[in-house]
């Protein structure tokens, strides 16, 4: 029987994460996912990116994963938030040289995180390996691969995704709704330099997010997320790329000249889930298995590398204490540090959806009041701006860029 410290269900970008995580300071992980990855090797860009926050960067930087990077991510030195084309936006500027966070093209990500998790010296992926049995007892987790082989570990970590089959066999209460809208991304080339800005456009129809990207041989770059309802998605992806072209230019404005379509267009419907608790016995769900929000803050795959940060810290200060890694009081410890904060952010993308979703002039203009407001409130600003970075509350070492 095959034993490590840890076994991990998904080797997805939060369970390699946290894989590399765990390497990086001595304990050894098993990773399991029956995708097969070399299919996706040398796969042509597909026009879904990330925004990677800045103590999300540090924590990659700090587990080894930045160096395996195509490229360097491209650097947000301005989030811009505006009600529809109107004046009085609202906009934030860090003032201490550090990026509000980087923009990547998920396939980069993809391919640095497998990379670093296939050289590390305590990490075995099992790719294309399937699940026949996870047995969480007393003594330990006890998982039979269908091949036959059994592995054993003290914690099971289930970062398996929205549908997380280990979240559901675990009996764990999910709280969700949708949104009734889709979210359609691609990459558009345009005339102007983005000067390294993010925009976020709000529209009583949902909000559309221009996001600035690496410039390439042929020019400037913006990534888009553009949340429309369910039903005009299928006649939005049905549109040529210039027709197509021609409508994200109207709801954008001109202040970029003229814009293309680099990439394919896809979507995914949206939807908001929150696991009632993020750990069962020798169980922890981290990222989209345990929490998924609307992607209005670009915060979803920033929160499950927040998972990845406290749960290292917790399994690796476990270790050295010598404790057992499944032991109730790590996996509490890990539940009160995180619940909250995925809760907290959770609510408040959902509220900032709900309220630049209400239709009319006069829900308008209190927006752009309170926007005004905001952007004269130094306090409040900063604190909106450090939630955008991933820097408030309580901060995980890896978060700060420190090893643990």
């Amino acid at each position: 029987m095959d034993r490590a410290d840890v076994i991990i269900f998904g080797g997805g970008l939060v369970g390699l994460a946290l894989a590399s995580a765990l390497d990086s300071s001595g304990l050894s992980i098993i990773l399991i996912d029956p995708a097969d990855p070399t299919q996706r090797n040398g796969a042509a860009f597909d026009g879904r990116t990330s925004a990677v926050s800045s103590s999300s960067m540090r924590m990659l930087e700090a587990i080894g994963v930045a160096g395996h990077l195509a490229e360097p991510g491209c650097p947000i030195w301005r989030i811009a938030v505006a009600d529809g084309l109107e004046p009085g936006g609202l906009h934030f500027d860090p003032d201490d040289g550090e990026p509000l966070g980087f923009m990547h093209e998920n396939r980069n990500l993809r391919a640095a995180l497998q990379a670093r998790a296939e050289a590390g010296k305590n990490i075995w992926p099992m790719w294309k390996s399937r699940v026949a049995s996870a047995d969480r007892g007393e003594a330990g987790v006890i998982v039979a691969l269908e091949d036959g082989r059994k592995l054993h570990a003290p914690l099971l970590v289930g970062a398996d995704g929205r549908n997380s089959p280990t979240r559901e066999s675990a009996g764990i209460n999910v709280a969700r709704w949708k949104y009734d809208h889709q979210a359609i991304v691609s990459v558009i080339r345009h005339e102007s330099p983005h000067e390294h800005v993010a925009y976020e456009i709000f529209y009583p129809t949902g909000p559309f997010a221009l996001l600035p990207m690496n410039d390439d041989a042929g020019g400037h770059r913006s990534a888009i997320v553009w949340s429309v309802p369910d039903e005009d998605a299928e006649g939005w992806l049905s549109l040529s790329d210039e027709d197509f072209a021609a409508e994200a230019l109207a709801v954008m404005g001109s202040f970029l000249g003229d814009i293309g379509m680099l990439a394919p267009r896809s979507s995914y419907p949206l939807g908001f889930h929150h696991a009632a608790q993020m750990t069962a016995q020798r169980l922890a769900l981290v990222g989209d298995a345990a929490h998924a929000i609307h992607p209005i803050a670009g915060q979803g795959l920033n929160l499950g590398f927040r998972d990845v940060a406290a749960l290292a810290e917790v399994l690796v200060e476990g270790a050295r204490l010598g404790l057992d890694l499944g032991d109730r009081q790590l996996l509490d410890r890990y539940q009160r540090w995180r619940s909250l904060d995925a809760l907290s952010v959770a609510f408040a993308t959902d509220t900032l959806t709900r309220i630049y979703g209400a239709p009319g002039k006069t829900a308008s203009a209190v927006r752009r009041f309170g926007m005004g407001l905001v952007g004269r409130i130094s306090p409040l600003r900063n604190r909106l701006m450090s939630e955008a970075r991933g820097t408030s509350g309580d901060l995980p070492l890896l978060l700060r860029g420190l090893p643990i």
